[in-house]
């Protein structure tokens, strides 16, 4: 399906010039605009049901409930839906690694190693190497959807994509012409880019970006100890809220057989090694207390999910891991397969490759279960100066803001992993693949709103049941 990029480094830079080029000859930058359902298009209802079955049924009806609150709701936790629609129809060739669910709310405020806050990709679980454009088409959309859920013109909403994919041709044209590391070493500094944007922000969208940006500083590990936890005769432990947040002890019909215990101490041990020796060895100055079972975000609701509690010096030095179970990206079926043996590693492997600065405590692990099945984990902190957007809270100009550092925030992903070479040659200099991109945003959310309603209609007839929190 596309050349590898290993390959494409051993040309010299006019050769990766004339095959980005030649890549319009499969994919014309204006056939992306077009979108129509393929006659056998499968059921989204089906292709949502078939990633339930390996979950915990107790958790899917949290799942179609959330996706139930609203279209952009339903978009996030529809990505699997949405790589069946991208699968059939040509493709550039040109490789990356994917995020492969690049929604506008994955993209946010992160801590580096080196404490400085920075701007990037936040979720891997659907990682994989694929074509470029997946990833800029699910972005785009998402932004058309957003648009809508505020009530903003067509017009508003593709201005919003439109800066989206510029942001991301002219940044992937400027990475054309950088050196290899210096690709490498970029990152979005999150103060440098507050600094860049401030001629073009308004008053309120500059206190509010700077309230962003001190919030995300606050939100630690110590604020999600303190909110997560609480002190109990045994020390700290984990709070329970059930169904979102159950501890270990509370799922357990013996609370004397530590079986699951077991298992999960062996998800720490197995993920340990594969850590760098001296991360192993500040990990080892921690020690496990206590465990949760944690339902997380929209289209992950019923993957085995866990917290992990470690304790350093004393209740004052914790450190809180998500161990999640990572299954096959919902791209695997439409890349030619996936060539990994754990998934958990995927996730990892994918992350490091696409983000500047990754979390020092990330790993991955396999364990056999208790019901005798395998599953493969991925682990890292549970929070660290994250701050989220929110789209809702933005008027037109400050989505077509965050829509230009998001562009540019995955170009800069893509750059680390592809061609940029070849992918600016692609693009060119024109507005084409941008227009191309808005009339695609536009006939996806459309379809989105189609699929959502059908998912409405089936909870309404029974076939689905669909529980809210």
């Amino acid at each position: 399906m596309a050349i590898p990029s290993e390959f494409t480094a051993s040309l010299s830079p006019s050769e990766r010039t004339a095959y980005g080029r030649s890549a319009r000859t499969r994919a014309s930058r204006s056939c992306h605009g077009w979108f129509e359902t393929e006659k056998e298009r499968p059921d989204p209802l089906d292709v949502i049901a078939r990633q339930s079955a390996t979950r915990l049924p107790e958790l899917i009806p949290i799942r179609y409930g959330r996706m139930l609150e609203s279209p952009f709701r339903f978009y996030r936790g529809a990505a699997a839906i949405m790589a069946s629609d991208l699968g059939p129809v040509p493709n550039t060739g040109l490789t990356v690694q994917l995020c492969g669910d690049a929604h506008l709310l994955n993209f946010r405020l992160l801590a580096s190693p080196e404490r400085h806050l920075v701007f990037d990709i936040n979720d891997f679980d659907e990682t994989l190497a694929g074509p470029f454009e997946w990833d800029v088409k699910r972005l785009a959309a998402s932004f058309a959807i957003a648009g809508r859920a505020n009530g903003f013109s067509v017009k508003e909403q593709s201005g919003a994509v439109r800066t989206c994919v510029k942001a991301y041709r002219q940044r992937m044209r400027e990475f054309a012409g950088m050196g290899t590391l210096d690709i490498w070493y970029a990152q979005d500094d999150a103060d440098q880019l507050r600094e860049l944007l401030a001629s073009s922000m308004g008053k309120q969208a500059r206190r509010r970006t700077a309230e962003a940006t001190a919030r995300a500083r606050t939100r630690t590990h110590l604020q999600a100890f303190e909110k997560l936890t609480r002190v109990t005769a045994e020390g700290r432990r984990i709070a329970p809220d059930p169904p979102l947040i159950t501890p270990l002890r509370d799922l357990l019909q013996d609370p004397s057989d530590d079986a699951q215990e077991k298992e999960l101490q062996s998800v720490l041990e197995g993920y340990a090694r594969t850590l760098s020796s001296e991360r192993r060895h500040l990990l080892r100055h921690y020690h496990l207390v206590d465990m949760a079972r944690k339902v997380v975000g929209v289209g992950s609701v019923g993957t085995r999910c866990w917290i992990l509690l470690l304790i350093g010096t004393d209740d004052a030095d914790p450190l809180l891991l998500q161990a999640k179970e990572a299954q096959e990206s919902v791209l695997a079926a439409h890349t030619g397969g996936d060539h990994y043996d754990n998934q958990g590693r995927r996730v990892v492997a994918g992350q490091r490759l696409i983000q500047t600065h990754s979390d020092i405590f990330l790993g991955w692990t396999h364990v056999v279960g208790l019901d005798g099945h395998g599953r493969d984990f991925y682990v890292r902190q549970l929070r660290d100066w994250k701050g989220i957007a929110r789209p809702d809270m933005m008027d037109p100009a400050d989505l077509r803001l965050f829509a230009q550092l998001c562009g540019a925030s995955l170009a800069r992903a893509h750059a680390r992993s592809g061609d940029p070479v070849a992918i600016a040659a692609y693009l060119g200099g024109s507005d084409r693949f941008d227009r191309a991109l808005t009339e695609f945003a536009q006939a996806y959310a459309d379809q989105n709103e189609r699929d959502f309603e059908e998912l409405g209609a089936a909870v309404r007839s029974g076939r689905i049941h669909a529980e809210t929190l």
